[in-house]
């Protein structure tokens, strides 16, 4: 099986361990290092670091960091990024929160720093993983404008818009909240697997109520679709971890 999106680093001390337990189950794990209130992307590398192999690594400035608009950090970020544009599978995650973004003058900062990460993954030829909250038309349509390949991360958008986000060829994150949150599930059951990817957004989106989540419990993302889907869980499992492969150019 393999994660396509979790946060070890937000596991602090347990990471390692954590690390361990999910190396037993899981093929890999592309995890999502962005910048975001404490935890800083040159902290997170440094952990994550002994790992890659196993852990795919991106970099990426999350939107409710950006809604501050602090563009020295913004511009440290980048260079972290730009030193490091050979060891990473793609930028993100990046996008826009307008549930956390508390007024116009936050949510045009955010809008601001998505399109200038937009276009540093344009200038390293980088795929983007979008994190898109209340805001996932506008930012398939930033997306569309500056003409990148976007992973939308824990989907939970309309139907409507998740086809056409597929129609166009940017895959479509299927995570462990799909037993609790509605519009996942309904996403899942209107899209072709081959749309997908699965994750668990860990240490979020726990499928079990007052428990932390973890990669391992991406199989639970799995079963769900394949039930939906009225298949076996080897074949959901099979081409959701090809997509991965194809989408962020994996060398496993």
């Amino acid at each position: 099986m393999l994660d396509a999106h979790a946060h070890f680093e937000f596991y602090k001390k347990d990471a390692p361990r954590m690390i361990e337990e999910c190396r037993e189950k899981l093929t890999a794990v592309v995890d999502s290092i962005t910048e975001y209130r404490k935890a800083h992307v040159w902290k997170s590398w440094e952990m994550l670091k002994p790992y890659f192999g196993f852990i795919f690594p991106t970099l990426g400035y999350h939107p409710n960091e950006a809604r501050r608009g602090n563009w020295e950090k913004v511009k440290k970020v980048e260079e972290f990024i730009l030193a490091r544009r050979d060891e990473i599978v793609a930028i993100g995650e990046i996008g826009l929160d307008y549930h956390y973004a508390e007024n116009e003058t936050q949510r045009e900062n955010q809008r601001k720093i998505f399109l200038h990460f937009l276009g540093l993954a344009a200038e390293l030829n980088l795929p983007v993983v979008i994190h898109a909250r209340e805001a996932e038309r506008e930012a398939f349509e930033l997306v569309q404008r500056v003409g990148v390949e976007a992973y939308f991360h824990s989907f939970a958008g309309s139907v409507e818009l998740a086809r056409e986000i597929a129609e166009n060829g940017h895959p479509i994150g299927i995570n462990t909240g799909i037993v609790f949150i509605p519009e996942v599930r309904a996403v899942a059951e209107a899209l072709e697997i081959e749309n997908m990817l699965v994750e668990t957004d860990a240490p979020y989106m726990s499928p079990v109520k007052g428990r932390r989540n973890t990669p391992c419990n991406v199989q639970v993302a799995i079963e769900e679709v394949a039930k939906l889907k009225g298949i076996d869980f080897e074949e959901v499992e099979s081409i959701t971890e090809r997509n991965a492969v194809s989408f962020f150019g994996l060398k496993l």
